[in-house]
């Protein structure tokens, strides 16, 4: 997964100046360990252009080129540090070039959603190259009505959801680029490591009380008051291949549910999903009136954008799935309140040494495969509430794509953009063959909280149908809280907890 630390020095100019030392997080690392087997840990989101083919492939690289200037992250490369010098750590790449990442693919005929996603499922379970920076992107053309799309894929390593929808903020127009540093910055010497490593294990042996305390936040935010989920085919072993498939409806038309049942967006995207499963559930013969949703609680400050990476913890919820939709939605959302706390994301204090020794043991993945303590994952993200542009082409769409493993067979990840709220679920066709009954069972709970927006007046973009990419092996983030005032709000304001 990482490189070795590199000898390559700065070519022309003056050095740039040593920085801090920016080692892998808790949290990057529980991610690193589960990234076993096939697919990989990667996600991914579309950006659905406007009469976007008429964009020259030249101008689109260029301008993402200008614009991860601002994203110090995307230019660093993962090294592994010496034995005893600490965590990996990230250095800046002196071989980046912005045409190793981006490239330019012509949709198959005829061009349309199940086309578009299909496109996005390979980029998203292709392995992104471990000796550079982690990601990609893929300029689609040839779409219907002559519009085109960039597929962003991060490994989850990278950076989570939050995380992904900073990218977007800085991918879009009129995000300023900020002065950098010289680039690149020459990487740290094995001195400074072996310093560093001591240092740091110095501080945490001074700390051993905030250490306690944040092992206590931690089992608290993993309590959930029983044992395991409850038994059912949602939990099989699953296969290397993936599928796709869309939901959508407007923010307007849910939010006045919403807003009766003291309820957030998290809430609907949560009530909506756990709907469908049941009635999914009841379609195959099975009676499930609880499911334990595994649910991501942000730790990230009000700037999301602030730092890329993993600043995400777990937290299962049992969630009922019985009852009238707007009565559970008021149920759920009493649930959720119940546990939101002051400190968020302290469950990978306790579960990133656990998932690094089962690892290093070569057990996680018969782990993860065989685990029944959750149901499936959902998540939901807030998008800017209004639309952007990417070199003067509206942004009509921006579609997440989320992965599975071990034996989740389903799970969800929403983000809302522009005033809609739009629901992928990814899940594995071998295990999952019933999907659209799935989706329809979605959007008839999405039309239970609301009026659902009919398919005539959505967009153009990744379809509500579905997609497997069936000859190719595959891959690709889980609640917290958002803003009960605002539909999506801006990255800067912060909605610290989410769903992947």
């Amino acid at each position: 997964m990482t490189s070795r630390p590199g000898r390559r020095r700065p070519a022309g100019g003056a050095p740039a100046e040593a920085t801090a030392i920016s080692r892998m997080s808790a949290n990057d690392l529980m991610t690193l360990a589960t990234d076993v087997g096939t697919p990989p840990v990667q996600i991914a989101g579309i950006m659905r252009l406007d009469g976007g083919s008429a964009l020259r492939p030249e101008d689109v690289v260029a301008a993402v080129a200008e614009r991860v200037r601002g994203l110090p992250r995307f230019r660093q490369r993962l090294v592994r540090a010496p034995l005893g010098a600490g965590r990996p750590y990230w250095t800046d790449d002196p071989g980046f070039d912005v045409r190793r990442h981006l490239h330019v693919e012509r949709c198959p005929e005829p061009g349309d959603d199940d086309a578009l996603l299909a496109v996005a499922n390979r980029a998203v379970t292709r392995r992104l190259p471990r000796d550079r920076p982690l990601w990609s992107a893929t300029f689609v053309t040839g779409l219907a009505g002559e519009d085109a799309a960039l597929v962003f894929v991060f490994h989850h390593v990278l950076t989570d959801g939050l995380g992904g929808l900073a990218v977007f903020i800085r991918m879009v127009d009129g995000a300023p680029v900020p002065a950098t540093p010289g680039f690149p910055r020459p990487a740290p010497t094995r001195r400074r490591l072996y310093a560093d490593a001591t240092a740091t294990r110095l501080r945490a042996l001074t700390r051993w009380r905030s250490g306690l305390r944040n092992v206590r936040r931690a089992a608290l935010e993993l309590r959930t008051g029983r044992a395991a989920a409850p038994r059912s085919s949602l939990n099989r072993p699953i296969g290397p291949r993936r599928v796709f498939a869309v939901a959508r409806t407007g923010v307007a038309a849910v939010r006045p549910a919403a807003r009766a049942h003291g309820a957030t967006l998290n809430d609907v995207v949560l009530t909506a999903t756990t709907g469908a499963l049941r009635a999914l559930l009841r379609r195959r013969g099975e009676t499930v009136d609880e499911l334990v949703v595994s649910m991501p609680v942000s730790a990230r400050g009000r700037d999301a954008g602030a730092a890329l990476g993993n600043h995400v913890g777990a937290v299962p919820l049992p969630l009922p799935t019985a009852g009238a939709t707007r009565d559970r939605l008021a149920r759920i959302a009493a649930l959720t309140r119940r546990r939101r706390g002051a400190v968020r994301g302290a469950s990978a204090t306790l579960l990133a040494p656990v998932f690094r020794i089962l690892a290093r043991l070569h057990l996680l993945e018969w782990f993860v495969a065989h685990q029944h303590l959750i149901s499936t994952s959902i998540t939901y993200l807030p998008g800017p509430p209004r639309r952007r542009s990417f070199l003067g082409t509206p942004v009509t769409e921006v579609v997440p794509l989320s992965t599975i493993k071990g034996n989740m067979t389903v799970s969800f990840v929403a983000l809302s953009y522009a005033g809609r709220l739009t629901i992928t679920a990814v899940a594995d066709p071998g295990q999952f063959p019933d999907l659209p009954v799935l989706m329809a069972a979605l959007r008839a709970e999405l039309a239970g909280l609301g009026a659902a927006a009919p398919d005539g007046a959505r967009p153009k973009s990744p379809a509500a149908g579905h997609n497997d990419t069936s000859g190719d092996p595959v891959t690709t983030p889980t609640v917290g809280r958002d803003s009960t005032e605002t539909d999506s709000a801006p990255i800067a304001e912060g909605n610290r907890e989410y769903r992947s």
